[in-house]
């Protein structure tokens, strides 16, 4: 659990830092942009992904899988 905390938040971290890097570049700026932006998304991804995540219905507080 620790694991994949450290691992979404260098790749949330680092996808924020290319936005930032982005602004200050010459060349390439829009696709340093996007790329930063798909690490940003994907490491959201991977944590609503995540096994344990209360984003998953059958881990839901209640514990019924629909209500």
């Amino acid at each position: 659990m620790i694991l994949s905390f450290i691992f979404f938040m260098i790749l949330f971290l680092g996808g924020i830092w290319l936005m930032g890097l982005a602004q200050s570049l010459e060349d390439f700026q829009a696709i340093v942009f996007v790329a930063g932006l798909l690490i940003v998304s994907l490491s959201l991804a991977f944590v609503m992904r995540a096994q344990g995540s209360a984003t998953r219905r059958k881990d839901n507080w209640s514990g019924n899988a629909t209500e």
